[in-house]
């Protein structure tokens, strides 16, 4: 106290404190779900969906089944 003056430490503020932090915490976690999810959709379900489109716009069912038959895959055939 060389000045004579005391600093005084500002008080917390408490009032509605776990309120404002749920709040919080859910916004955030709420965002990043759906950034999650819209990434996930994005660079995962829609690049596999693309390349399953591919591979049955040039499949054939009969070539592959008798090249299985061919094989002795089947007991029936």
């Amino acid at each position: 106290m060389a000045g004579g003056k005391v600093s005084t430490v500002a008080k917390p503020n408490l009032r509605n404190l776990l309120q404002n932090n749920v709040r919080n915490n859910l916004g955030l976690a709420v965002v990043l779900c759906i950034v999650a999810a819209t990434s996930f959709k994005i660079f995962r379900n829609d690049v596999r969906k693309e390349k399953y489109a591919n591979f049955y716009k040039n499949y054939n069912i009969n070539a592959e089944f008798e090249k299985m038959r061919q094989k002795g895959l089947f007991d029936s055939c």
